[in-house]
């Protein structure tokens, strides 16, 4: 059973409880989310296995999560993304983002979602259990497929690009690259 850290609407503790009532209740919380860019300003985008337990199959950022109780946001950061993603790599914290949204089964995000950046070069090794593919894609391609097919990325990555996006390929020193298909 996962415990995640209550918080308060400044982000203080508050308690923590288990994960899948957290979200069956909508209480808030507190997330974070880890986007990556290779040296060639592409983001890493991962599909989410099927089989999670909610926004399965749809396309994120590199890797999601929450920090367990007296768990520092870093070192939860680093070791969601060595489990899931399978490498790990240095991180900037750039913003947070206050969201709350309904997804399927009656549950809800309700978070404070710290966005972290960072740049990596290779090919990941993700859990089967956590992403079944994954793609480097390119900021205009990617936006271009965001306005046309919103419904095939999370909602909380289209929340933080349409926020941050442009700190996100700011953080990681990218520019906009040539164009290739998503």
């Amino acid at each position: 059973m996962e415990r995640l850290v209550l918080v308060d609407e400044d982000d203080r503790e508050v308690g923590s409880e288990d994960k899948l009532a957290v979200h069956a209740a909508g209480l808030l919380h507190r997330a974070f989310s880890i986007f990556v860019l290779n040296g060639a300003g592409a983001l890493l985008l991962q599909r989410r296995a099927s089989s999670k337990y909610h926004s399965g199959g749809r396309w994120s950022n590199a890797c999601c999560g929450h920090p367990r109780p007296r768990e520092p946001l870093a070192t939860a950061a680093h070791r969601r993304l060595r489990e899931e993603m399978g490498f790990d790599c240095a991180l900037a914290r750039i913003g947070s983002l206050r969201y709350r949204a309904r997804l399927e089964g009656g549950l809800v995000e309700n978070e404070i979602d710290h966005v972290l950046v960072g740049t990596w070069d290779g090919a990941p090794a993700p859990d089967p259990r956590e992403a079944d593919a994954w793609r480097w894609v390119e900021r205009e391609p990617l936006e271009a497929r965001l306005a046309a097919e919103p419904e095939e990325f999370t909602v909380w990555f289209r929340l933080i690009l349409g926020a941050l996006g442009p700190e996100v390929w700011r953080a990681a020193g990218a520019e906009p690259a040539a164009a290739r298909a998503f």
